[in-house]
């Protein structure tokens, strides 16, 4: 019994010390600071970085394209191989847009969904609208969080036209398990990007939402078909209507450092096999299948 104590205290004092170093300092200004030095340009730098970094995670860059990076940033936001992943042909399944981890799912009840267990949050907070909100209810979502040493980079789910995107600013909180545990609305807190795209015709016409949540460190997302960088010093509008095309499995932007995706769904579309909280997924594997 005393040995089990010793363990659960000991797990418990590494949880309190994650939490104090990765959330209890001033983020926005540390946000900043790395997002400077991950562009320096030096090589060297690069390696040191890299030293460093693999000892607190498990960085892989086989799959890279590139094998020199000029800059932190390059391997933040690194492509693949090409081949490095195979998108799901079937017309009647959502591919993963992101390699990623799954978190909280389910299905929107009463306009809450989950952020881990035991802590809902209001999806209309998430959003930046209750009629955006209303539209989900009885739909189902996926939460995918992205490790800093992931591939950043996210693709169409499927052949989809991008009709708006709504950017709402906010903090950098780490939304690793041990902050979405203690952290009440923690994806409400943070700067996120509302993506809302119109499914083809041949998949059915339904609405399908991807929102990207920010983090500590680099907080700042890359949409392509806006030839645009949302971050923290964005002065623009943030409502971004638009019609951009995109084919299942295309590159719509980028993270610049790990972060989440939640992914919303009409009622009837269903999780695919093997989506459960803690498993792995790469980008293009089944996520979901469509209503019959």
């Amino acid at each position: 019994m005393n040995a089990t104590r010793r363990l659960r205290d000991s797990l418990l004092l590494q949880e309190d010390l994650n939490f104090l170093l990765t959330n209890r300092v001033p983020r926005h200004a540390l946000t900043h600071l790395i997002g400077w030095y991950s562009r320096l340009r030096s090589p060297a730098l690069v390696r040191f970085s890299l030293a460093v970094w693999r000892l607190f995670t498990e960085l892989d860059l086989s799959e890279a394209k590139k094998t020199r990076f000029e800059t932190l940033h390059e391997v933040f936001t690194r492509e693949l191989k090409d081949g490095a992943r195979t998108v799901d042909p079937r017309s009647d399944v959502l591919a993963s847009p992101c390699d990623a981890i799954v978190g909280a799912s389910g299905t929107v009840r009463q306009g809450q969904v989950l952020q881990a267990k035991g802590m809902p949050y209001p999806l209309h907070e998430l959003l930046g609208s209750t009629a955006a909100a209303a539209a989900w209810e009885g739909g189902t979502y996926v939460t995918l969080r992205l490790t800093s040493a992931m591939y950043h980079r996210f693709h169409a789910p499927a052949d989809a036209v991008v009709e708006h995107v709504r950017y709402i600013s906010g903090d950098t909180w780490n939304v690793n398990p041990i902050a979405l545990a203690r952290v009440q609305r923690l994806f409400c807190r943070n700067e996120r990007a509302v993506v809302d795209l119109r499914l083809a015709d041949a998949a059915g016409g339904h609405r399908l939402a991807l929102v990207p949540v920010a983090a500590i460190l680099v907080a700042s997302l890359r949409l392509h078909f806006l030839d645009l960088r949302l971050h923290l010093r964005y002065g623009g509008p943030s409502e971004l209507p638009c019609q951009a095309p995109a084919i299942k499995g295309q590159e719509l932007g980028w993270f610049e450092h790990g972060s989440t995706i939640i992914v919303f769904a009409p009622p009837g579309f269903a999780l695919a096999e093997g989506i459960v909280d803690g498993a792995r997924i790469r980008m293009g594997q089944a996520l979901m299948s469509l209503p019959a």
